[in-house]
């Protein structure tokens, strides 16, 4: 004999109503991302100085034409995107963008 199935509302499932708010845990590590930088090249060296001046940022990779990859280590997704928001609008930089997020489990 089949068991009865409890139905699922739909909508309740999308905006995560179905989820209770104790059973969601949050990692004890931090956030960890690399952002894609692309500023004016002539202005280069002042970005770069200006973005290891940030807590929790380092230069992992630059050319001359004008990009920066730079790694951020944040302690949650709230503070990696206002440190993604910051770098941004930066002087000088053009785009920022996010090319790799992970949760570093502690």
């Amino acid at each position: 004999m089949a068991s009865p199935h409890t139905a699922i509302d739909r909508r309740a499932l999308i905006t995560g109503r179905l989820l209770k708010p104790d059973r969601v845990i949050a990692p004890p590590g931090g956030e960890i991302a690399s952002i894609l930088v692309q500023a004016r090249s002539d202005r280069l060296v002042e970005v770069e100085a200006s973005i290891v001046a940030l807590a929790g940022c380092e230069i992992y990779g630059r050319d001359p034409k004008g990009k920066l990859v730079v790694v951020v280590d944040a302690p949650d997704s709230g503070a990696l995107g206002t440190m993604l928001n910051t770098i941004a609008l930066l002087p000088d930089v053009y785009t920022a963008s996010l090319v790799f997020h992970a949760i570093d489990a502690a």
